[in-house]
Protein backbone atom coordinates (compact mmCIF):
# COMPACT_ATOMS: atom_id res chain seq x y z
CA UNK A 1 0.00 0.00 0.00
CA UNK A 2 1.36 3.40 -1.17
CA UNK A 3 2.48 5.69 1.21
CA UNK A 4 1.43 9.62 1.15
CA UNK A 5 3.23 12.29 2.33
CA UNK A 6 1.63 15.45 3.68
CA UNK A 7 2.27 18.38 2.01
CA UNK A 8 4.12 20.19 4.55
CA UNK A 9 6.67 17.77 5.40
CA UNK A 10 7.34 18.14 1.31
CA UNK A 11 8.14 21.59 1.99
CA UNK A 12 10.41 21.27 4.65
CA UNK A 13 12.67 20.06 2.20
CA UNK A 14 14.53 22.81 0.72
CA UNK A 15 15.22 21.02 -2.88
CA UNK A 16 11.98 19.79 -3.52
CA UNK A 17 10.55 23.29 -3.15
CA UNK A 18 12.83 24.74 -5.16
CA UNK A 19 11.64 22.55 -8.20
CA UNK A 20 8.36 23.77 -7.59
CA UNK A 21 9.49 27.36 -7.59
CA UNK A 22 10.71 26.66 -10.71
CA UNK A 23 8.00 24.58 -12.74
CA UNK A 24 5.58 27.34 -11.32
CA UNK A 25 8.09 30.33 -13.06
CA UNK A 26 7.75 28.69 -16.29
CA UNK A 27 4.21 27.59 -16.10
CA UNK A 28 3.37 31.47 -15.62
CA UNK A 29 6.07 32.35 -18.24
CA UNK A 30 4.81 30.52 -20.85
CA UNK A 31 0.74 31.75 -20.17
CA UNK A 32 2.10 35.32 -20.13
CA UNK A 33 2.64 37.35 -23.16
CA UNK A 34 6.25 38.42 -24.33
CA UNK A 35 7.02 42.16 -23.73
CA UNK A 36 11.26 42.03 -24.83
CA UNK A 37 10.72 42.20 -28.66
CA UNK A 38 10.34 45.68 -30.39
CA UNK A 39 9.13 46.17 -33.51
CA UNK A 40 10.73 48.52 -36.09
CA UNK A 41 11.44 49.62 -39.74
CA UNK A 42 14.97 48.23 -41.33
CA UNK A 43 17.02 47.89 -44.89
CA UNK A 44 19.35 46.07 -46.46
CA UNK A 45 22.54 47.76 -47.23
CA UNK A 46 25.18 45.45 -48.72
CA UNK A 47 23.97 42.40 -47.01
CA UNK A 48 23.77 43.89 -43.81
CA UNK A 49 20.45 45.19 -42.05
CA UNK A 50 20.33 48.12 -40.76
CA UNK A 51 17.35 49.74 -38.38
CA UNK A 52 15.71 52.44 -39.85
CA UNK A 53 13.85 55.98 -38.55
CA UNK A 54 12.42 58.90 -40.30
CA UNK A 55 12.50 61.60 -38.52
CA UNK A 56 10.15 64.18 -38.18
CA UNK A 57 10.58 67.99 -40.03
CA UNK A 58 12.59 70.13 -38.58
CA UNK A 59 11.13 74.05 -40.16
CA UNK A 60 13.87 76.93 -39.10
CA UNK A 61 13.15 79.85 -39.58
CA UNK A 62 14.84 83.01 -38.99
CA UNK A 63 14.06 87.26 -39.60
CA UNK A 64 15.61 88.25 -42.96
CA UNK A 65 17.79 91.46 -42.95
CA UNK A 66 17.33 94.44 -44.94
CA UNK A 67 20.82 93.65 -46.70
CA UNK A 68 18.84 90.05 -47.86
CA UNK A 69 16.09 91.18 -48.44
CA UNK A 70 17.53 93.86 -50.71
CA UNK A 71 19.79 91.20 -52.11
CA UNK A 72 17.03 88.56 -52.93
CA UNK A 73 15.02 91.54 -54.67
CA UNK A 74 18.05 92.19 -56.56
CA UNK A 75 18.19 88.88 -57.91
CA UNK A 76 14.40 88.61 -58.68
CA UNK A 77 14.81 91.37 -60.48
CA UNK A 78 17.69 90.06 -62.46
CA UNK A 79 16.10 86.60 -63.15
CA UNK A 80 12.93 87.95 -64.49
CA UNK A 81 14.85 90.25 -66.61
CA UNK A 82 16.58 87.23 -67.77
CA UNK A 83 13.47 85.34 -68.00
CA UNK A 84 12.12 88.03 -70.26
CA UNK A 85 14.85 88.80 -72.65
CA UNK A 86 16.78 85.55 -73.22
CA UNK A 87 13.98 84.64 -75.78
CA UNK A 88 14.60 88.02 -77.93
CA UNK A 89 18.53 87.99 -77.52
CA UNK A 90 18.44 83.98 -78.90
CA UNK A 91 16.19 84.72 -81.86
CA UNK A 92 18.61 87.85 -82.82
CA UNK A 93 22.05 85.87 -82.10
CA UNK A 94 20.80 83.33 -84.72
CA UNK A 95 19.98 85.72 -87.00
CA UNK A 96 23.29 87.60 -86.56
CA UNK A 97 25.59 84.46 -86.13
CA UNK A 98 24.06 83.72 -89.91
CA UNK A 99 24.63 87.49 -91.03
CA UNK A 100 28.19 86.74 -90.32
CA UNK A 101 28.49 83.83 -91.82
CA UNK A 102 27.31 85.14 -95.08
CA UNK A 103 29.29 88.07 -94.66
CA UNK A 104 32.23 86.49 -94.83
CA UNK A 105 31.78 85.08 -98.63
CA UNK A 106 30.63 88.83 -99.64
CA UNK A 107 33.82 91.20 -100.08
CA UNK A 108 32.17 93.93 -102.10
CA UNK A 109 31.34 96.49 -100.28
CA UNK A 110 28.18 97.52 -101.86
CA UNK A 111 27.36 93.90 -101.92
CA UNK A 112 27.56 93.79 -98.39
CA UNK A 113 25.39 96.67 -97.73
CA UNK A 114 22.79 95.23 -99.53
CA UNK A 115 22.79 92.02 -97.97
CA UNK A 116 22.83 93.85 -94.03
CA UNK A 117 20.04 95.84 -95.50
CA UNK A 118 18.30 93.18 -96.65
CA UNK A 119 18.77 91.08 -93.34
CA UNK A 120 18.03 95.00 -91.29
CA UNK A 121 14.53 94.54 -92.05
CA UNK A 122 13.82 91.00 -90.84
CA UNK A 123 15.48 91.97 -87.56
CA UNK A 124 13.09 95.13 -87.30
CA UNK A 125 10.18 93.10 -88.14
CA UNK A 126 10.82 90.66 -85.50
CA UNK A 127 12.27 93.00 -82.78
CA UNK A 128 11.05 96.52 -82.99
CA UNK A 129 7.66 96.04 -81.35
CA UNK A 130 8.68 93.89 -78.46
CA UNK A 131 12.04 95.58 -77.59
CA UNK A 132 9.70 98.70 -77.61
CA UNK A 133 8.25 97.16 -74.23
CA UNK A 134 11.29 96.53 -72.29
CA UNK A 135 12.55 98.73 -69.36
CA UNK A 136 15.63 100.34 -69.66
CA UNK A 137 17.14 97.51 -67.17
CA UNK A 138 15.84 94.50 -69.85
CA UNK A 139 17.64 96.89 -72.36
CA UNK A 140 20.93 96.71 -70.77
CA UNK A 141 20.58 92.83 -69.70
CA UNK A 142 19.44 92.29 -73.24
CA UNK A 143 22.57 93.75 -74.64
CA UNK A 144 24.50 90.85 -72.35
CA UNK A 145 22.98 88.28 -73.62
CA UNK A 146 23.38 89.28 -77.24
CA UNK A 147 27.32 89.84 -76.60
CA UNK A 148 26.46 86.02 -74.91
CA UNK A 149 25.16 84.57 -78.16
CA UNK A 150 27.55 86.13 -80.79
CA UNK A 151 30.79 86.45 -79.16
CA UNK A 152 30.28 90.35 -79.76
CA UNK A 153 28.81 93.43 -78.08
CA UNK A 154 26.62 95.48 -79.77
CA UNK A 155 28.33 98.43 -80.23
CA UNK A 156 31.12 96.05 -82.42
CA UNK A 157 27.36 94.79 -84.38
CA UNK A 158 26.17 98.42 -85.34
CA UNK A 159 29.80 99.11 -86.43
CA UNK A 160 30.02 96.39 -88.26
CA UNK A 161 26.30 96.81 -90.15
CA UNK A 162 25.87 100.44 -89.87
CA UNK A 163 29.18 102.05 -89.62
CA UNK A 164 31.56 103.67 -86.59
CA UNK A 165 29.38 106.79 -86.50
CA UNK A 166 26.02 105.14 -86.08
CA UNK A 167 27.35 102.85 -83.47
CA UNK A 168 29.07 106.21 -82.07
CA UNK A 169 25.32 107.57 -82.50
CA UNK A 170 23.71 105.03 -80.48
CA UNK A 171 26.34 104.35 -77.96
CA UNK A 172 25.49 108.12 -76.99
CA UNK A 173 22.03 107.74 -76.68
CA UNK A 174 22.62 104.26 -74.79
CA UNK A 175 24.84 106.33 -72.50
CA UNK A 176 22.09 108.81 -71.35
CA UNK A 177 20.13 105.61 -70.38
CA UNK A 178 22.74 104.84 -67.99
CA UNK A 179 23.51 101.88 -70.30
CA UNK A 180 26.53 101.31 -72.58
CA UNK A 181 26.53 99.36 -76.12
CA UNK A 182 29.92 98.13 -74.64
CA UNK A 183 29.01 95.34 -72.41
CA UNK A 184 31.03 92.57 -71.76
CA UNK A 185 30.12 89.45 -70.87
CA UNK A 186 32.15 87.75 -68.40
CA UNK A 187 30.45 83.92 -67.41
CA UNK A 188 32.75 82.80 -65.16
CA UNK A 189 33.31 86.44 -63.25
CA UNK A 190 31.38 89.30 -63.17
CA UNK A 191 27.97 87.27 -65.10
CA UNK A 192 28.58 84.34 -63.23
CA UNK A 193 24.84 84.82 -61.77
CA UNK A 194 23.21 85.57 -64.73
CA UNK A 195 24.68 82.07 -66.98
CA UNK A 196 23.40 80.04 -63.84
CA UNK A 197 20.02 82.04 -64.37
CA UNK A 198 20.56 81.39 -68.56
CA UNK A 199 21.00 77.84 -67.83
CA UNK A 200 18.03 77.37 -66.05
CA UNK A 201 16.25 79.19 -68.60
CA UNK A 202 17.82 76.91 -71.42
CA UNK A 203 17.04 73.97 -69.04
CA UNK A 204 13.64 74.40 -68.59
CA UNK A 205 12.59 75.33 -72.15
CA UNK A 206 14.61 72.59 -73.81
CA UNK A 207 17.03 75.29 -75.27
CA UNK A 208 20.14 74.17 -76.92
CA UNK A 209 23.45 76.65 -77.53
CA UNK A 210 23.35 78.17 -80.52
CA UNK A 211 26.05 77.67 -83.11
CA UNK A 212 28.67 80.92 -83.27
CA UNK A 213 30.74 81.38 -86.56
CA UNK A 214 33.84 79.95 -86.29
CA UNK A 215 35.39 83.87 -87.62
CA UNK A 216 34.25 85.56 -84.46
Amino acid sequence: MMRITPLHNICKRPLVVFFLFILSFFKTTAQSPSHDTLKMQAIVYQGDTIPMSVLSNIYIRSILTEEQKQAIAKYNRLRNAIYVTYPYARKAGIILNDINSNLVSISEKKDRKKYINSREKELKKEFTTPLTNLSIYQGKILMKLINRETGNNCYEIIKEYQGGLTARLYQTVAFFFNSSLKQPYDPKNEDVVIERIVQEVQRLYGYNEIAKPQNL
